[in-house]
């Protein structure tokens, strides 16, 4: 095998296409894979990906932990690298793979945060006055009507829509494809941005949601856009696509205690993934026994 500096572009491209065509990731999770390898590039230097051991990788995540890096993102970075070096030793006839074993350090479980209800309805009720308006306010609304994760709403086109029964065709991570509701709010706001989406949109363009130079809507645009409302809004909380999925998650078990349909609509393989939203509806529960219990109240 080649040396790392002779070897990186094309060992990298190779396996970006190697994640897109036979895994099946999505484009937001091929960049962040191709972005941890690169810091794999720039950890290792000169240094041939070969001749990298287990202690070159221990010193390396220590590095990247002493910048600042979470255990989880560490935890992201190491499977990212392990999976390279898998392809390295499947296609370009490296001898091991020096991420085998290791485990990232660990860091503190924190539950994801949720709006409010109020809050969650304040944010999508903005004023619509342009078409970028009626956009955003679809984007919005369906992301907190259904829990879409952010690839899955940027790769919505129309035919995905179905009205007539209320619902969305969703591809998801490992190209899973299910089928999701629609509330009235979002299909009242995803109807008034279709008829108004051939003012923005290139003639030919597939996506639902495209951005002002008329071609599918960038991951970035969303998070931009969403985070612009969230302050006009009045929402002192750093508003992003994955709060809402995590307050429609939480506000849908609040409700229904289902935690089977919600693992459903939010696409999750496993229902451990899930049940993190079981602690966030302890919580709220919680407040409500204490504000509400004669014998929970503490004395003053």
């Amino acid at each position: 095998m080649p040396e790392v500096a002779e070897q990186t572009p094309a060992v990298l491209q190779g396996y970006l296409a190697y994640l897109n065509n036979e895994r099946n990731y999505s484009p937001l999770t091929a960049e962040n894979y191709a972005r941890d390898i690169r810091r794999l590039f720039a950890l290792a230097g000169a240094t041939p990906l070969p001749d990298l051991k287990s202690h070159h990788i221990r010193r390396f995540i220590a590095q990247l932990h002493s910048s600042g890096l979470g255990g989880r993102t560490l935890a992201r970075v190491l499977s990212s690298w392990r999976g390279f070096f898998s392809y390295l030793m499947r296609d370009h006839a490296c001898q091991s793979n020096p991420c085998v074993g290791l485990r990232p350090p660990k860091s503190p479980k924190t539950l994801p945060h949720a709006l409010s209800p109020d809050e969650a309805v304040h944010l999508v009720e903005m004023a619509v006055e342009s078409p970028i308006d009626a956009r955003d306010k679809a984007m919005f609304e369906l992301l907190y009507s259904s829990g879409l994760r952010l690839a899955e709403l940027v790769g919505l086109d129309p035919i995905d829509m179905d009205f007539s029964d209320a619902s969305v065709r969703v591809t998801g991570k490992g190209n899973k494809t299910r089928i999701v509701p629609l509330g009235s709010h979002a299909v009242n706001a995803l109807q008034a941005w279709l008829t108004v989406r051939a003012q923005v949109a290139k003639p030919d363009e597939t996506a639902l949601f495209v951005g002002k130079n008329g071609a599918r809507i960038s991951p970035r645009t969303v998070q931009l856009q969403l985070r612009k409302c969230g302050i006009k809004q009045g929402i002192t909380s750093g508003v992003h696509p994955h709060l809402l999925r995590h307050s429609f998650a939480t506000h849908v078990l609040q409700s229904s205690g289902d935690l089977r349909a919600v693992q459903e609509m939010l696409g999750h393989a496993s229902i451990s993934t899930t049940q993190v939203y079981t602690h966030l509806d302890f919580q709220y529960l919680s407040k409500i026994y204490d504000s509400a219990h004669p014998r929970a109240k503490k004395k003053s």
